[in-house]
Parts: C-alpha cells; structure tokens; sequence
C-alpha cells in the first residue's frame, strides 16, 4: 500500500524531547486495528525528559514498566493509570536515556478528542501496543502531512497531574495549539 504521507522515522525522534514535542503539534496520529483507520491532528503533547525529571516514570529507576523508556526512539511506550485509563507516549532521545512524549490530544473530523485516556480510548490503544515501532507503519504511528504550525500558534503550559513531581510540575513541558 502507498501512502501519500510521511511517516516519522527514528531518526525524527532521536532529538531533543522538548524539540520533538513542539514539533508534534500539527502531525497526525494514525491508528490501523484491522477494520478501519483512524487519524486525527495531535493538538497537545507533554514531554518528560530523563531520569532527573520528578514527573518522569523513570526517575524512580528502570522497572519492568519503565524499561521501555530506555528503548530505541520511536517506539511506543503504553501504560494503565488509575486501573482503567491507557496512556500513549513516544520514546525520544537515544536508548538507554529514558524520555518521551505523551499525546495528549487530539482532533479527529473537526472535533476534540481531549486527555490521554479519551484518546487512547477512541483510537483502541492499550497495553497490546506498548513497545510498538511506530515508525514502521503498521498500527500505530505519527505521519506529517505538510501541516506547519507557526510559533505564535503554541501555547506552552505547566504538565498536568504531577503535583508529585515538586518543581518539576511547574516545568513548562505541555505544548498546545492555542
């Protein structure tokens, strides 16, 4: 199958998180599940960015949930909050240094599909997707269709829901269309 768009590579993600994440805004998150496509426009993003950052899972050390975040960039990194809401970030920077963006939302036809766990749940994301290469397209991954936002159009926020994170929370790591 040929397709009209590019689809992100490794080397995309293989950059500074704080880059990648800002470069999200206006990219489109494809979602293959076998009975049809789903793409919508990514409209917010949150970095988390090594081990220092309180807010990032893996400041707490490499566990069996986090060692994905050690992975090559590109692949995906899903995981369960609150035991019922998933989750989808992209793993940035090179391996073994743990960082990633989470998409936070999205818009799909014209409408907003906003929070991680709303999106994840329109587009069938969860656990079976963790550790997917999405630059291989099949699944799931980021394509850029020619969408360029101008600066003057990102709104940069604190992250939301880190309040355990101390200074970290006040970061201002959350990207959005404004």
């Amino acid at each position: 199958m040929k397709r009209r768009h590019r689809i992100l590579s490794k080397s995309y993600f293989n950059r500074s998180t704080l880059v990648v994440a800002k470069s999200l805004l206006g990219k489109y998150l494809v979602r293959q599940n076998g009975k049809e496509t789903i793409a919508g426009k990514i409209v917010e993003v949150e970095a988390y960015v090594g081990p220092h950052d309180l807010a990032c899972h893996a400041s707490k050390g490499r566990t069996l949930r986090t060692d994905v975040l050690f992975g090559p960039p590109g692949i995906s990194y899903v995981y369960l909050i609150y035991g019922m809401y998933h989750c989808l970030n992209v793993v940035t920077e090179r391996a073994e240094f743990p960082a990633a963006v989470l998409i936070r939302a999205l818009e799909i036809d014209g409408a907003l599909v906003d929070g991680p766990g709303r999106l994840c749940r329109a587009l069938d994301i969860d656990l079976s997707l963790n550790r997917l290469d999405m630059t291989a397209g099949r699944h799931l991954w980021i394509e850029d269709r020619g969408l360029r936002v101008p600066q003057a159009q990102v709104g940069t926020f604190p992250r939301i829901g880190v309040a355990y994170a101390g200074s970290w929370a006040e970061k201002p790591y959350r990207f959005r269309i404004i």
